[in-house]
């Protein structure tokens, strides 16, 4: 169905951009999805004899379902899909619903139809495609909600680094997921892109048996496209978001400026340079007691303002370039410094290459808590003066040519390896059983803060790890040497041969 789905949006190629036509897409999906859903509610409402309430939104909106205009839902759309005003019939119908529908207000595309002079034909194509999607029965949303990923997924990858603007690959957000395990409590993204990290938050609880009504979801986006994104990605699934009242930057207009979160989940733009001017921002209380971050790279202010969101008990867990492990430069390294020698940084994992389908920069994830001691009482090993490394660099498996992804199980031992280290005695908060930590070579080492003060505060995960330890094949050293000794003059011999061959050629075409 996704396959099908993606060819039918790949024929607006051609008059349409991608980074345009995701939008159309993805605003007829929604479209379908909330038509069915009231649709639903419609039927219910006439099989209970209250035929008088169909067109009174109160009735829907009790529901958590949007009400939906006579013009504006997907019955009329089709009964029109074949006229030359289509595009104006869908803006007409995608304005209609936000208008009446707090909830959505600054969620739809605004005008993309009628805007981007699309050949009715196609659009029409596209339409009948959409138009069969079953989104019936007890898992519309997951149906809906994963065609919708599926396209953000693709259209990032269409884009190339513009898509990292509004999409974190799947499998690193499960990651953090796994690793902050929200159960309780507030959730924050400051660039919360198309909302993948607060989806996947609900996926984790979901599927650990909580309660999601015990989780409630801030964030905020500067793009407003993608903030349209993320509100629809949002509404999709049921899922209520405080996401601001506005696009807005983060730095320069907080949306949550009192806001204290439990769990902190993030992909900020990488190495953003230029994020303030000079005089802007130099005693902002998110940096009070640290070096101010420099201009011409917002990582650690990113790290600084998420720090400052940090309820007392909260972790966060986020994405940034390796460099942010070990640069020095105007004042990062003495920041890093601060960090670490004030216990907040809890667990570093370096992650293999080509995760990401905008960048080959290799990544790392950062986790921070404010305070260590206090996780004793939360029933966590006091961890106080540690941090644990990880490095995950040979982990991942390729799934095409150039993409690659940290597998189910990739996923769950790295998280395995932090909650083994973080409990100490093997029991865990969360219902799997964790194994008892321990150091390994190559692969994970929880250190002191004297070792990582030797190592000027450093955090890359390969300074602490070491390296793994061969397995002895049981082969002794004499033999090897004869056997590769003996390899080695074959290979030498068919050089000479290859010589030979070579300069023949080059006498034949004229050179001597």
């Amino acid at each position: 169905m996704e396959e099908q789905l993606w060819e039918a949006a790949n024929r607006l190629r051609g008059t349409v951009e991608s980074s345009e036509y995701k939008h159309v897409v993805l605003g007829l999906i929604f479209l379908k999805f909330a038509s069915d859903k009231f649709e639903d509610r419609r039927q219910e409402l006439v099989d209970e004899g209250k035929e008088k309430y169909l067109e009174m939104k109160e009735f829907y909106n009790m529901k958590n379902i949007f009400f939906l205009p006579a013009e504006s839902r997907w019955t009329h759309i089709m009964t029109h899909a074949k006229q030359d005003d289509i595009a104006l019939i869908i803006d007409s119908a995608l304005h209609t619903i936000e208008k009446n529908n707090d909830q959505l207000k600054g969620a739809l595309p605004d005008n993309y139809f009628s805007r981007l002079q699309m050949d009715p034909s196609k659009l029409a194509a596209l339409l009948d495609t959409i138009n069969n999607i079953d989104t019936t029965g007890d898992e519309e949303e997951d149906v809906v909600g994963r065609i919708y990923e599926y396209f953000l997924g693709r259209f990032a990858a269409a884009e190339g680094k513009g898509g990292g603007e509004f999409y974190t690959p799947k499998s690193i957000v499960k990651l953090i997921a796994e690793m902050l395990e929200p159960y309780k409590g507030k959730i924050y993204d400051p660039c919360c892109g198309s909302g993948g990290m607060f989806v996947q938050s609900m996926e984790f609880v979901k599927s650990h048996q909580g309660n999601t009504k015990d989780i409630s979801v801030y964030g905020q986006e500067f793009t407003a496209v993608t903030y349209k994104l993320a509100k629809m990605n949002l509404a999709i699934r049921g899922m209520t978001a405080n996401l601001g009242e506005v696009p807005a930057n983060t730095f320069f207009k907080d949306q949550h400026p009192d806001l204290k979160a439990d769990y902190i989940m993030a992909n900020p733009p990488f190495n953003q340079s230029k994020w303030r001017e000079k005089n802007e921002l130099e005693d902002d209380a998110r940096w009070a007691g640290f070096t101010t971050p420099p201009v011409g790279n917002a990582n650690y202010a990113w790290i600084l303002h998420m720090v400052n969101k940090l309820s007392e008990h909260g972790t966060a867990g986020f994405v940034l370039a390796n460099g942010s492990m070990s640069s020095n430069t105007s004042g990062e390294g003495q920041i890093r410094k601060e960090l670490v020698e004030r216990d907040m940084v809890d667990c570093m994992i370096a992650l293999p290459g080509q995760l990401f389908y905008t960048t080959q920069i290799p990544v790392c994830l950062w986790f921070m808590t404010k305070n260590k001691k206090e996780n004793k009482q939360m029933g966590y090993r006091d961890r106080s003066g540690e941090t644990l490394f990880i490095d995950a660099r040979n982990m991942g498996t390729m799934i095409d040519r150039t993409q690659k992804e940290l597998t189910q199980e990739d996923i769950l031992a790295i998280a395995g390896t932090y909650h083994s280290w973080r409990n100490g005695d093997g029991t865990s908060s969360a219902p799997q059983e964790r194994g008892v930590y321990g150091d390994v070579a190559g692969y994970c080492k929880s250190a002191t803060l004297e070792e990582i003060k030797a190592n000027d505060y450093v955090l890359t995960p390969g300074r602490y790890v070491g390296v793994a330890e061969e397995e002895d094949d049981g082969i002794p050293f004499e033999e090897k040497m004869e056997e590769l000794t003996k390899m080695l003059k074959e290979q030498m011999s068919e050089a000479k041969e290859f010589d030979v061959a070579i300069l023949d050629n080059l006498k034949r075409l004229g050179y001597e």
